[in-house]
């Protein structure tokens, strides 16, 4: 194979503020994700790892220290494993590669694959903060989770309107505004959730499903009675509102 990749290049050519984001199939006949750069393209693994690497022997290098810990949660708190810097550091520069993969995926509208993607590098900030040795790496990467957690929200939304469950949707805006709540309740900063640019962008989305939400059973019954009013279908009127009136009680 020759090492120039310009026929690849010419054949895929980048064009700035459009989607350039592809699936293609690799030489081993397993999916791959590709991102066409202005320089170039990065290509990464669909599943498991982006890199395709197995460190230890494990899909990635979290899986593999949340067993180590996991196993060390026998020994005396003394002897419990702790996350050095250099190792802190690793997780956080696999997390890049997770990053890149979900925000292609978001682009070509797989869902769930950013679903997959985010709620892993949580896990990364779990770890971070429950055992890294130093307080540095305890926080460094907490102020992205408001970020994940939107993504994350967002990705489960859109799968819901993409299955026609415009209720789910909402459900799943709400749940991912919560917990972007709880997180700034708990650092002491509850008024950060207000500028938060995250809950601003969920509010967004959720505001646009408003519309295709289902009305409940009194909102039914209020356009029919007014409908019967501007008929002047006063029998109809009638019977409306006498059931209004039992769906209150």
């Amino acid at each position: 194979m020759p090492d120039d990749i310009s026929d690849i290049l010419n054949g895929w050519p980048f064009t700035p503020g459009q989607p350039n984001v592809r699936i293609i199939t690799g030489t081993d006949g397993e999916p791959r994700v590709q991102i066409r750069l202005d320089l170039g393209v990065l290509q990464m693994f669909a599943d498991g790892r982006p890199d395709g690497q197995n460190p230890h022997g494990c899909e990635s290098l979290l899986e593999y220290f949340e067993g180590v810990i996991e196993d060390s949660q026998e020994q005396p708190e003394s002897e419990r494993l702790k996350l050095s810097s250099e190792e802190c550091q690793l997780l956080r520069d696999e997390a890049v590669q997770y990053y890149h993969r979900y925000m292609a995926l978001l682009v070509i509208e797989d869902f769930d694959g950013v679903v997959r993607d985010t709620t892993r590098n949580l896990r990364v900030f779990d770890l971070c903060a429950e055992h890294a040795e130093s307080q540095e790496d305890k926080e460094s990467l907490q102020q992205y989770r408001p970020y994940v957690m939107m993504v994350r929200a967002r990705a489960q939304a859109s799968q819901a309107v993409k299955d026609n469950e415009p209720k789910a949707a909402v459900i799943a805006l709400d749940s991912g505004m919560d917990q972007i709540k709880h997180f700034f309740t708990t650092l002491g900063t509850p008024q950060a959730f207000d500028e938060s640019q995250e809950v601003e962008m969920l509010r967004g989305i959720r505001d646009a499903l408003a519309p295709k939400l289902p009305k409940s059973q009194r909102g039914e019954l209020k356009d029919r009675l007014q409908k019967a009013i501007d008929d002047e279908n006063y029998e109809l009127a009638a019977i409306l509102r006498d059931e209004l009136k039992n769906l209150k009680d």
